[in-house]
């Protein structure tokens, strides 16, 4: 089998790259470890986005955000972070950068299915479902993927899209800088007594850390950071005793609380590859870089990995060039590193600052946020980076 372009992994990033190629000439192969079922019917799995403002755009250009059910889709109005037990809050307010809004919030589940019902209709995309990958080989024009039923499938560009624990990325021999930072997040969906106005909670409480995502109506995505451990309790408790822990654990702020979904547990380990690129190869999505979602910059960072790869790729076979050559691709890694390394080390900065509960850092980190609430520059920089392309 031959392709253009061969894309190891259907989550949402590969499947946004396989729409943004789609329709320019190109064929195009999706390589997935799961069933096509699966992701036709992506179940929940805990996990809401906070998407800003260009990769909304992004999405409406792909065809996905008008696919989104409105009830999946929630407005992201203004921020706050908190820290330990005190009422003082920075806040980060979308009119501080022009904007009714800092984003939106939607569920992971219903862009994995607008990204499939997308691509679904490519008819250059052909997508090959429940596939492993058994072997990479590489020769000046081509890649040469040996599947693991034995098939061999030829491509002038290869793409992984498979996750921040990437195979193929140790195929590719790239490697990667992981930080694993010993906790584990568990999420879910909880209704609350108290309205949450549509405002986003970073809380760094002393021993744990906990985020409120507001979705429509009292409810909202609850993220708590723990030891592993203390997850797993939580997680054996039944739904009554889970919510009334909750309650305690959020003080009371939201009054009574109720859980209202499933609840997932993923441990919180960051990633960056050494090289975004190879020899007719590159990296996307969480292959390229895996973020702590402290910041939420995860999946933005990812969608932004499409839309530069595929401007650099579809830029190169507008002109009757190489889409694999090294300088099609050296583009693409310049650019991507210079808009991710920064903040991805911030952000591990930033998490080992305000989850090291020593007294000293309690005391340094409180003073922070006071500091920085009367910093109105820095508030509209950060504002104005969430509503960017509004």
């Amino acid at each position: 089998m031959n392709f253009d372009v061969a894309i190891i992994g259907a989550g949402p990033a590969g499947l946004c790259l396989a729409r943004a190629l789609s329709g320019h000439g190109l064929s195009i192969a999706l390589i997935e470890r799961q069933s096509e079922s699966s992701l036709r019917e992506a179940e929940f799995d805990g996990r809401e986005i906070a998407l800003t403002h260009a990769s909304q755009h992004l999405l409406e250009q792909l065809g996905l955000w008008q696919r989104l059910p409105a009830e999946e889709v929630a407005v992201l109005r203004d921020a706050q972070v908190l820290n330990g037990p005190s009422l003082f809050a920075l806040k980060i307010n979308a009119e501080q950068a022009g904007a009714e809004r800092l984003g939106h919030l939607v569920a992971n589940q219903a862009i994995r299915r607008a990204a499939y019902a997308a691509v679904s209709q490519c008819a250059d995309v052909q997508l090959l479902g429940e596939t492993q990958v058994r072997a990479i080989r590489h020769s000046p024009a081509q890649v040469e993927i040996e599947l693991g039923d034995g098939r061999l499938l030829h491509s002038r560009l290869l793409v992984a899209a498979d996750s921040r624990f990437s195979e193929t990325r140790r195929l590719l021999g790239i490697g990667a800088q992981l930080k694993d930072f010993g906790k584990t997040m568990l999420v879910c969906r909880m209704q609350h007594e108290q309205d949450h106005q549509q405002v986003a909670w970073e809380w760094f409480g002393y021993g744990q850390t906990l985020a409120l995502l507001p979705l429509n109506g009292r409810c909202s995505s609850v993220v708590l950071t723990l030891p592993p451990r203390d997850i797993e309790r939580l997680k054996a408790l039944d739904d009554d005793a889970f919510a009334r822990e909750m309650e305690q654990r959020f003080d009371r702020r939201l009054g009574a609380m109720q859980l209202v979904s499933s609840r997932h547990a993923y441990p919180l380990v960051g990633a960056y590859a050494q090289r975004l690129i190879g020899p007719r190869c590159a990296l996307i999505g969480d292959a390229a870089v895996g973020m702590h979602p402290v910041t939420a910059h995860g999946f933005n960072f990812g969608l932004g990995s499409v839309q530069r790869l595929a401007d650099a790729v579809l830029a190169a076979h507008g002109k009757g060039r190489d889409i694999g050559a090294a300088g099609v691709l050296e583009r693409y890694q310049r650019q991507h590193r210079l808009a991710t390394w920064p903040l991805y080390q911030a952000t591990n900065l930033l998490v080992g600052l305000y989850t090291d509960d020593r007294l000293p850092v309690r005391l340094l980190r409180g003073a922070g946020l006071r500091v920085a609430q009367g910093l109105l520059p820095l508030k509209k920089g950060i504002a104005r980076h969430l509503t960017a392309g509004a």
